[in-house]
């Protein structure tokens, strides 16, 4: 894929698995919602007490991967470091990321009876740094 391809796939609507290094154990590899904006930052929320939030620590080294399902298959992979951990704001952080999955109004709907109180969850960003893709569509 051209650098172009490969950063709108990213942007488009997958469920990303993210793997991150997890001491005594193989790397711990965890399906996820997530926002990519071209040129930017991969952006997933999670909660403190989920297994992956303490492996998600400012200069850890992850990998990132996204496929399509259709055939012929393609996908991007990308190795980068978590740049920013941080609370979670709902209208900032969650909801553009469950609007992507699940359009504006069930999204916002969604999060408002889920997390009526606000969150306490954590913003992960993650920056790339290496890509790998593939489209099995294109020759060559």
């Amino acid at each position: 894929m051209t650098r172009d391809e490969r950063e709108r796939f990213l942007a488009g609507v997958h469920v990303g698995v993210l793997s991150a290094d997890e001491p005594g154990r193989g790397p711990l590899s965890v399906p996820v919602w997530y926002r990519y904006d071209v040129g930017g930052e991969i952006v997933v929320v999670t909660r403190p007490e989920a297994r992956k939030a303490p492996l998600l620590v400012v200069g850890a080294r992850v990998s990132f991967c996204v496929q399509s399902e259709d055939m012929p298959p393609k996908y991007v992979t990308i190795q980068g470091r978590v740049v920013a951990r941080e609370g979670a704001d709902v209208a900032r952080d969650l909801k553009p990321i469950v609007r992507k999955y699940l359009g504006a109004d069930v999204g916002d709907a969604y999060v408002d009876t889920t997390r009526p109180n606000g969150t306490n969850e954590l913003v992960i960003r993650v920056r790339p740094e290496r890509w790998y893709s593939r489209d099995f569509g294109k020759s060559g």
